[in-house]
């Protein structure tokens, strides 16, 4: 069974007689602050020296990582035994931030301070080659001898403790010397003072379990810096969610017939393998029982969307056609007890050497037998291989803890949709602190900050942080309103019922107007690519180019289109760059060195209606208050995206930008409220007004120098 996450009684450091600004400026990876940093470092050395939180809404600009990084190693630094700074990024590109910064602070570390290390990790998948299934070899190191690799793996360990590396030179080092970087990395952390490493090494039950261990991490001894953590609420949401189909609970029988075979071959018959087979029995009895319900399923939502139809035909307001039903977890209970009650009675002891396990497990830890055996099932699929890839029997034990662990709650809900071959029941967990709060409670204290954390107090309580241990602050940003003015266009919107041709065409002028006032690149977002194309995409524009980003666009090609604008720019030719809120080009590229010139944003990315967001919308009424259900699960998560692309074009202390937000809502104080409050908004319903502006902007306010 899945270990719990104790909560101990710590030792407690005092800050008396403690120079907490010394303490701080002694890890900078520069030599004096920026305007709100050195809050920043205070306020992070104070939580943590108490093994408190840090939620820090801190904008661009303000040194979010050289901050987190100066108070995490101050802290760790001082206290006894060994503590590790694990500093989680949402996306790989921002590790090389962190392994540059670390470089940075090694460089100005004076006296008899001991350099800090680092070890840059990411997936398994994304590190080594194939796994041999039946060795279970790392064919990483094939052609080699074990003497070989011996002295081949002791040199990349000192190839990464000698100096900070980003992951692609560990790579490259591992690939010329025949060893594995992914294990080589692993056991080095041990010996590291940073781990830089992905979220799901922290937030994923399966993955945690298996990395920190394996890694000589304790939870207790780990200090956390959450990068972007305004991604955390959703990263672990997504991470929880599980799919149920009638083809998953067939497969799942012959991975547990699977399972049954190779403990027989290593330990014979007996009890533990009666016990195999009765799940084995209980998964097949189970097989038609959820055929069933997906038949009706798919039924009760035909009849749900022709009675929508039927009621909008009829003029009432507000009718959409359902495309998913929500289906109570108390309903999957009864299937599977079914299940169970079919096999006992059908069984009983016929067919099992010992007592029926139904007989002495009681009623309700039926379940529990069932989704450890799945979830600890030995079939064809090697554990070390990936550390997200599971077996069907291991999905459907994954669904089965989501009963248990969380049930009926407000926090929790089962969606049926009829996509794919069959439809399917997805697992959706709405309040993320069930899975956040007791990890950064065990935790040696965590920093969680972002850009676009607003109000911080939101990610307060949507991670379940304790109120009394955690620090909320929210800087100020150094980028003056004259660096970056925003003009909010008045008389547009992307409202539903508002869309129009003309609505259209107004927002094209707007959005040529900044184009022409525009030196040089302008980058566009909207909340779906179906705007995108139908503002953006299919006019003219005055430039060389433009780029318009797809859904399939993976790093590299991020990287490639960043090479473009630079060579563009460097021609002394316009680019007009469009995509989607909360895609790469949106919120995963740094348009450093003044790359881009202005910014627009249309409209506001509102979540659809649906089952999930209604459900969304009911636990934090419940949980928080119904004065605070909209603006967390609607209206700020859409500003928060929108900020995020505000901020894409300032990057550095120097840069500057015009941002046009087409959407008249902005002005609406249930909007206006939900950015912040230092930033200065212009209303201008007239486009020539606009370029006026923007012009006498770029001449006041130059671009940085080429770096």
């Amino acid at each position: 069974m899945r270990s719990p996450i104790l909560l101990e009684a710590r030792p407690r450091l005092t800050l008396v007689s403690v120079n907490v600004e010394e303490l701080g400026r002694r890890w900078l990876a520069h030599e004096e602050a920026r305007p709100g940093q050195r809050e920043m470092i205070h306020d992070g050395i104070e939580a943590l020296w108490e093994r408190g939180h840090l939620v820090a809404a801190a904008p661009t600009g303000i040194g979010k990582t050289a901050s987190s990084l100066a108070a995490a190693l101050a802290v760790a630094r001082e206290r006894e035994g060994r503590c590790t700074v694990m500093f989680l990024t949402s996306r790989q590109s921002q590790h090389r931030i962190v392994v540059d910064t670390v470089r940075k602070i090694n460089d100005r570390i004076k006296g008899d301070l001991r350099s800090v290390t680092v070890v840059d990790i990411i997936g398994r998948e994304s590190m080594c080659e194939v796994v041999d299934m039946q060795t279970r070899q790392c064919l990483c190191e094939r052609g080699s001898s074990e003497s070989s690799r011996a002295r081949s793996k002791e040199d990349l360990r000192s190839f990464l403790l000698r100096k900070p590396r980003h992951v692609d030179e560990t790579l490259v080092e591992a690939k010329t010397s025949g060893v594995c970087a992914w294990q080589i990395c692993r056991n080095t952390v041990k010996d590291c003072d940073v781990l830089v490493c992905d979220y799901n090494h922290l937030f994923d039950d399966r993955i945690r379990e298996n990395s920190l261990s394996a890694m000589g991490i304790s939870l207790q001894n780990a200090i956390i810096v959450v990068d972007e953590a305004h991604n955390l609420p959703d990263r672990i949401r997504m991470g929880m969610e599980r799919r149920l189909t009638p083809l998953l609970v067939r497969n799942a029988k012959f991975d547990l017939q699977e399972h049954i075979g190779n403990i027989s071959k290593r330990l014979g018959r007996g009890p533990l393998t009666d016990i195999i087979e009765w799940c084995t029995q209980v998964i097949d009895a189970l097989g038609p029982l959820v055929q069933g319900m997906f038949t009706r399923l798919h039924s009760e939502l035909a009849a749900a969307a022709d009675d929508a139809m039927r009621r909008k035909r009829k003029g009432e307001r507000g009718m959409f056609e359902p495309k998913e039903l929500e289906v109570q977890g108390d309903e999957l209970l009864q299937l599977v007890h079914q299940a169970c009650d079919t096999v006992d009675g059908i069984s009983g002891q016929t067919t099992l050497t010992t007592s029926s396990p139904a007989a002495i497990v009681e009623r309700l830890d039926r379940l529990n037998v069932l989704r450890e055996v799945l979830r600890d099932a030995e079939v064809a699929v090697d554990q070390e291989a990936t550390e997200d890839t599971d077996s069907d029997a291991q999905r459907l034990g994954a669904v089965l803890d989501d009963l248990v662990r969380f049930g009926n709650t407000t926090g929790h809900l089962f969606c049926f949709s009829p996509e794919g071959r069959a439809g399917r029941i997805t697992s959706h967990l709405l309040d993320p602190g069930l899975v956040s709060g007791p990890v950064l409670n065990a935790s040696a204290g965590a920093v969680l900050m972002s850009g676009t954390l607003y109000p911080p107090s939101m990610y307060a309580d949507l991670l379940n942080l304790p109120v009394k241990r955690t620090t909320i602050r929210s800087y100020p940003s150094p980028f003056a309103s004259q660096r970056r003015p925003v003009v909010v266009a008045t008389d547009v919107t992307t409202t539903y019922r508002q869309r129009s041709p003309a609505n259209t065409a107004r927002m094209q002028e707007h959005l040529r107007a900044l184009i022409q006032a525009a030196p040089g690149h302008v980058a566009v977002f909207a909340p779906s690519y179906a705007l995108l194309e139908e503002i953006v995409t299919d006019a003219h524009w005055p430039v060389h180019r433009t780029i318009v980003e797809s859904s399939d666009w993976d790093k590299s090609k991020a990287d490639e289109v960043l090479s473009v604008l630079e060579r563009e720019r460097d021609a002394g030719r316009k680019v007009l760059l469009a995509g989607t809120f909360g895609a790469r080009l949106s919120e995963g590229v740094d348009y450093r060195g003044g790359l881009l010139d202005a910014v627009a944003c249309i409209g506001l990315p509102i979540a659809p209606p649906g089952v999930v967001q209604d459900g969304l919308k009911s636990f934090v009424g419940d949980r928080f208050g119904k004065d605070k259900s909209w603006r967390y699960t609607m209206t700020q998560p859409a500003v928060n995206r929108v900020l995020q692309a505000m901020g894409r074009p300032i990057r550095g202390i120097d840069d500057r930008a015009v941002v046009l937000l087409l959407e008249q809502r902005c002005e609406q104080p249930m909007y206006r409220k939900c950015f912040p409050g230092d930033l200065q908004m212009v209303p201008m319903s007239d486009p020539n007004g606009l370029k006026r502006l923007a012009e006498r902007f770029y001449r006041r306010v130059l671009r940085p120098p080429t770096p």
